[in-house]
């Protein structure tokens, strides 16, 4: 099985925090859309598999009328097999959630929300140039569930400047009682060229506290798994079988294809990424070209790539997983390196999987780079 994502690079405004390719001058919409059904037409052969996940993010997929949406999805069902059951995601700000764009939504086959929400407070989404308000927040939930849309999940930022650890308990307890089936929580993070940056820069804000952000994880782990959800992944957690099948095929190492301007490709051996430059990729694409770096895996790259992502997640490292990969060996090596981790009760090992602890969850990506194979690996 195999997924899809597509990138729409426009938003209503630019969030502070935020790093990703996208435009808040929406000139070129129509143009993007057209560009990305050309570059359908060109990946055609990309994915051997049926498609089991389609994934819309942005961007702000959900500032797209019906009409945009409809040009997408007609688009995909010509060239691809789409499974029956496919779960067909939509990121979407709670500002564009109404009673019309989610009836729109459902005919035409969307049946999981992912809406950025980030808090439930005010002050905080007016610190992080959020466009909706607290009560935005709250309502838009109510209203996709009363569309008839139940797989519903919703982001959450900690670590916030100003937010106090009763502050984020609220924000945990508003989400697990909301009646949303999954979330995604993430420590703000500061990226280099963001406003945010910017203003920390600046000295015009306080940066981000480590320990802060830490106990906020913390915090966050505890009342989780008191409400009823699992920590399928170091940042998200959800219902008894509500993970996200799209995301989860990402940790796995299956197959997808990424369409529109900055999306990423994965078919095993190589991934490749487009320009993150709208004009650029209408542009090529009028040409025929698909406007593309392409990076092809050693077998090195292709077990570090997944360490890297198993190990954040609720199975970890297989040893059968690895052998398919790389021979027995190696998985042998890895458990020779996570010994300490081990003793140290970071890691636990069982049935020839290794697996984060609690405490190992906030070290994930140290432990995962110390695991990693050095180059040449000769089995």
């Amino acid at each position: 099985m195999a997924g899809i994502y597509i990138h729409i690079p426009f938003c209503r405004k630019a969030c502070t925090y935020c790093n990703f390719h996208f435009s808040t001058n929406h000139q070129l919409i129509n143009q993007v859309i057209d560009s990305i059904g050309l570059e359908m037409s060109l990946q055609s052969k990309y994915l051997s598999a049926p498609i089991e996940t389609i994934y819309l993010g942005g961007g702000t997929p959900s500032l797209l009328n019906q009409s945009q949406l409809e040009t997408i999805f007609n688009k995909i069902g010509s060239i691809f097999t789409v499974l029956p059951n496919a779960e067909v995601t939509l990121e979407a700000n709670p500002d564009d959630i109404n009673e019309v764009q989610l009836n729109a939504w459902v005919e035409l086959g969307i049946n999981r929300l992912s809406i950025g929400i980030q808090s439930f407070r005010d002050q905080d989404l007016q610190w992080m140039g959020r466009a909706h308000n607290a009560n935005q927040a709250i309502d838009c939930i109510k209203l996709a569930q009363k569309a008839g849309i139940e797989n519903i999940s919703i982001d959450l930022i900690y670590g916030i400047p100003g937010l106090s650890d009763a502050d984020w308990s609220n924000n945990i307890d508003f989400a697990t009682t909301s009646g949303v089936t999954h979330l995604s929580c993430y420590a703000l993070t500061v990226e280099p060229k963001t406003a945010l940056a910017h203003k920390i820069n600046q000295q015009a804000i306080p940066d981000v506290d480590a320990a802060h952000q830490a106990n906020h994880f913390q915090i966050l782990q505890e009342k989780i798994a008191a409400a009823g959800f699992e920590q399928y992944e170091i940042s998200n957690f959800s219902l008894p079988g509500k993970r996200s099948k799209h995301n989860s095929n990402y940790w796995s190492g299956k197959h997808y294809l990424g369409l529109g301007p900055s999306a990423h490709s994965f078919n095993g051996l190589s991934r490749q990424w487009n320009i993150s430059n709208n004009a650029l990729y209408i542009q090529s694409l009028a040409k025929g070209n698909i406007p593309f770096e392409l990076e092809n895996l050693s077998l090195t790259q292709q077990i570090n790539e997944y360490i890297m992502t198993a190990l954040r997640t609720i199975e970890g490292i297989q040893a059968n997983k690895i052998n398919s990969i790389a021979g027995k060996l190696i998985f042998d090596e890895i458990l020779a390196d996570a010994l300490p981790y081990i003793k140290e009760g970071l890691i636990y090992s069982h049935n020839n999987q290794l697996c984060l602890s609690a405490n190992g969850k906030f070290m994930a990506d140290g432990i995962a780079a110390n695991l990693f194979r050095d180059e040449p690996m000769n089995h």
